[in-house]
């Protein structure tokens, strides 16, 4: 295919063309509709021949090799989990019969379903990790409750409550009393720091990583049940928007058991998030908390605490109740690495900005109006010579008057 582009003697001949070796490739679930050979940070881009031609010789770098060989192990391990995914797959018919089921909902009297609660815990512990975060709540006096005042699930620290809507789904219910006994996990840990307690950069750092804990361990769970033999919370996972998530997991935890407790099935499902666009999301909704501040958070101007701050916590999110803390050994690596930290996303990027010198410019302003509050007080004396009577009566001495000058003279 060729592109001609420009007018006149400035003509540009722009050739794209399809190249024998497919150095990349983007996977839709188990299908693989699209491969390039070049990739680029803007949709739509065209390369030039000559310059693509002038960089033939970085195939023979020792970097590609190894890029080489992981896309390989990558390739096996896909492989061997597409193996068993089918049966995790819904059939065709499924978002016709879901859109069936809610049709007839919407149509009918709401009625209060039966609390299943009881089941939902009994379910969660076969889950090793799940059974732990139950346990922890116990211990420290959390109560689990249902409710339907709220959307899915959330945990109130005021009332040390963990609230669960009554009427979810059991799969859904399982997975949101999940994130939630993980973010309570957090609190108690050190972990459950508010972002806005820092400076900007490292807030939408910190903000990031919370989320990201907190689905990561909804697929550990998954994946733990799934084990023993309750399988309908990973097909919940594989046939929503966490499959991404959830195939990130298994593929470690397929090439070697060990990755579950030692930490690199949890890492490579924390670093799958950062590539995919929920930090858009994310960071919007942090943004917006920056610019609103209606809890009255103040940031902290010092960079270098914020970032030993934003490492401790990072450290603190990686803490599982059993095995390798995920996080601890790559804390450093994440908060200095433009793939955890940058925010790609343009539109946050500006806003993102404008706070930072918003809350520069004020400072200045603080600054100068301090200064002058502390000016000190002036005044200026003034003698006034001898006049003759004051020579003749030595027996008076000298007087002199002190005046501010700052103040109108009182009559």
């Amino acid at each position: 295919m060729d592109k001609i582009t420009g007018s006149g003697e400035h003509d540009t001949e722009i050739r794209i063309w399809p190249m024998e070796n497919c150095r990349f490739a983007y996977t839709i679930g188990t299908a693989q509709p699209v491969r390039c050979s070049w990739i680029s940070d803007q949709p739509l881009f065209y390369s030039d021949y000559q310059e693509i031609a002038d960089d033939e010789y970085m195939m023979d770098d020792v970097v590609l090799d190894e890029l080489e060989r992981d896309i390989a192990d990558l390739r096996d391990k896909t492989n061997a989990y597409d193996k068993i995914s089918s049966e995790f797959s819904n059939p065709e018919n499924h978002t016709l019969r879901l859109f069936s089921a809610d049709a007839d909902f919407i149509s009918q009297d709401y009625k209060m379903t039966s609390s299943n609660l009881d089941s939902c815990l009994s379910l969660l512990h076969h889950s090793r990790l799940a059974s732990q975060f139950i346990s922890f709540a116990q211990l420290h006096g959390i109560s689990i409750r249902e409710s339907s005042q709220i959307t899915d699930a959330t945990y109130d620290r005021a009332s040390n409550t963990v609230l669960v809507r009554a009427d979810l789904e059991m799969s859904t219910k399982v997975l949101m009393l999940v994130r939630e006994l993980r973010r309570m996990w957090q609190h108690r840990n050190g972990a459950g720091f508010h972002p806005l307690s820092v400076h900007p950069d490292y807030a939408v750092l910190i903000n990031r990583s919370q989320h990201a804990d907190l689905l990561v361990s909804m697929v550990r769970v998954g994946w733990e049940l799934q084990l023993s033999g309750h399988k309908d919370v990973w097909t919940r996972i594989e046939n929503s928007t966490l499959s991404d998530l959830g195939r990130a997991f298994a593929r470690e935890a397929i090439a070697d058991f060990r990755s579950i407790n030692n930490g690199l099935a949890a890492r490579a499902t924390f670093e799958s998030w950062f590539l995919s666009e929920r930090c858009r999301k994310t960071d919007r909704t942090l943004i917006q908390q920056m610019l609103a501040d209606y809890q009255g958070y103040v940031f902290s101007d010092n960079i270098e605490t914020s970032r030993l701050i934003a490492l401790d916590v990072t450290k603190a999110l990686g803490k599982m109740p059993f095995g390798t803390n995920y996080l601890e050994t790559v804390a450093t690596q994440i908060i200095n690495d433009p793939v955890f930290t940058e925010v790609r996303d343009r539109s946050n990027a500006n806003f993102l900005w404008f706070i930072k010198f918003e809350r520069s410019f004020a400072e200045v302003e603080n600054s100068v109006a301090l200064k002058d509050t502390l000016k000190p007080e002036t005044a200026e004396i003034i003698v006034f010579p001898k006049s003759k009577a004051s020579k003749e009566k030595a027996i008076y001495p000298e007087k002199a008057d002190i005046i501010d000058l700052r103040r109108p003279a009182r009559e």
